[in-house]
């Protein structure tokens, strides 16, 4: 069967069915699709999970392996399959067809794919999946729908977003819901559980037109440590709180450790990006930071993250924006460039 985003919830609290397939090219639906499906078995007591990435196409062996291997617990286990290119090829499509039609027991397939053309949806292995399991498709959203998806967005966290709030914020993310997401999470942090009018809007993009935190994001992954200073100098000065900086601060932070992490395993680079939903034009950047900085000095910035936002709430000593200064500093360190 197939599913709309928006009921993917629904369906799950509902039953949970042997295999999933979450396609589309728009990276926040389809990794936030997935975390349901994830948390869905999670709560199934399915705590066994696999990950099998697609890179190079002699993967598929792994596909058949996991499926065949019991637990010596007999726990139940989910399958993370990775599919970036949404093309499986010919050893591909004979793995997921020879899957669909000898589904192993206690076993949930998950597959993550990109965008699957007409032609694929007409594959054999295909409509296996959509015959004894579940298809959300995912598309980029735009007029009502977008509105209807900010909506729902923001009153996840308590807030409201009043109509001309939400136009104002629609025309200013063009269509881009990691740079919506963004914008709902500072939203947030600027107001809290509140009803947010189109002045409040205004206001948020006006500071961000000034000293926007994720230009010195930014400057920070790029190593630019006077320009970093410049713009932290400022976002004091215009009053900005010390946590929606330590905010982005440890949002980058956590981004770069999992990626490093990642890569350390063997991912390969492109596919490690996809798998963390990192948009084409940020990529430059972190292949900057993740140059730079070795997997010591990101745990580093973490636990300097964790002393700032402890000083920020009272719970220990000493300027959280001495902290933020410092944290500034290291993420501009010049380490040994690694291969």
């Amino acid at each position: 069967m197939r599913v709309k985003p928006d009921q993917l919830e629904e369906a799950l609290r509902q039953s949970l069915r042997p295999v999933y397939l979450i396609t589309g090219d728009e990276p926040l639906q389809v990794g936030e699709a997935a975390d349901a499906v994830r948390a869905a078995a999670r709560r199934a007591e399915y705590t066994v999970r696999e990950v099998i990435a697609i890179e190079q196409g002699n993967e598929w062996p792994q596909l058949a392996e996991e499926a065949d291997s019991l637990s010596i617990f007999a726990d139940k286990k989910l399958i993370d399959l990775r599919l970036p290119s949404a093309k499986p090829g010919q050893e591909g499509s004979k793995a997921l067809t020879a899957y669909c039609q000898r589904l192993p027991a206690d076993t949930l397939l998950l597959i993550t794919a990109g965008k699957i053309d007409a032609a694929g949806q007409k594959s054999q292995w295909f409509q296996a999946i959509e015959h004894l399991g579940a298809v959300v498709q995912v598309w980029p959203l735009q007029g009502p729908e977008l509105l209807a998806w900010l909506r729902r967005r923001a009153e996840r966290k308590g807030m409201r977003l009043e109509p001309d709030a939400l136009k104002s914020l629609a025309g200013r993310i063009e269509g881009n819901l990691l740079a919506a997401a963004q914008e709902i999470e500072k939203l947030f942090i600027l107001y809290g559980q509140a009803s947010i009018n189109k002045a409040a809007i205004d206001a948020a993009v006006a500071d961000s037109s000034r000293f926007d935190v994720f230009k010195l994001t930014d400057a920070l992954l790029a190593g630019k440590r006077n320009r970093a200073v410049k713009i932290l100098n400022g976002l004091k000065a215009e009053g900005v709180a010390a946590p929606v900086v330590l905010w982005a601060l440890s949002r980058e932070a956590r981004v770069l450790f999992n990626l490093q992490a990642d890569l350390a395993q063997g991912g390969h680079r492109d596919a490690v990006f996809k798998r963390h939903q990192i948009r084409d034009m940020r990529r430059p950047l972190l292949q900057e930071a993740l140059g730079r900085l070795a997997v010591g000095d990101i745990e580093s910035l973490l636990l300097h993250c964790a002393k700032a936002d402890a000083q920020a709430k009272g719970q220990a000593g000493g300027d959280a924006w001495e902290t933020l200064f410092h944290i500034c500093s290291e993420f501009c360190r010049s380490s040994t460039p690694r291969p």
